[in-house]
């Protein structure tokens, strides 16, 4: 699939924009619309490494699950996420979020996905029409996310649940039948 891009202007500092990009346990608040099941890979939500897995709601799409992780940071302009999707996640995909500082301390925000299939077969349903209209919103919901004019959305979360406070689980010899 051709990468689909879409882009937006956004009355917030590029610094600020960045920030709040780079933490992809951010990314369900203006991306809610059209994936679910969010979750973070790895405790620390930012910065290189930071992952997400997630599922896309499209019709008929039996391997909606994709996992992306960011890859490349260039602050403040640039953020790069790769990961799969698929059938056995062989599908390569690609997120890049550019942002350019515009006059009166706007910044304009585009993002561009890309899938790249491994088989010919993986090429049905990519639904090049799906994500072109799905990241569109996504931009515009996030403008509003960070001008106050939508409220925030939920955050992603741990795969398996909180990690801290630990659980109080000890490793040790198991206990035998009989003993306290």
């Amino acid at each position: 699939m051709d990468p689909v891009t879409a882009d937006v202007l956004i009355s917030r500092p590029q610094a600020e924009v960045f920030a709040y990009l780079a933490d992809v346990a951010n990314h369900p608040e203006f991306m809610g619309h059209f994936t679910r099941d969010w979750h973070v890979t790895r405790e620390d939500t930012y910065g290189l490494g930071a992952g997400v897995r997630f599922a896309f709601k499209q019709r008929r799409n039996k391997f909606a699950w994709i996992d992306q992780t960011i890859v490349e940071l260039e602050p403040p302009r640039r953020i790069v996420l790769t990961g799969g999707t698929g059938k056995f996640n062989r599908i390569q995909t690609t997120t890049v979020w550019a942002l350019e500082p515009e006059t009166g301390g706007t910044t304009r925000v585009a993002v561009s996905f890309e899938k790249v299939p491994k088989l010919a077969t993986d090429r049905f349903g990519e639904g090049r029409g799906f994500h072109k209209a799905k990241w569109t919103k996504t931009l515009q919901v996030l403008r509003d996310v960070l001008e106050g004019k939508q409220e925030n959305g939920s955050r992603a979360t741990i795969a398996g649940g909180a990690r801290k406070p630990a659980t109080g689980f000890r490793f040790g010899a198991p206990a035998r039948a009989g003993t306290k």
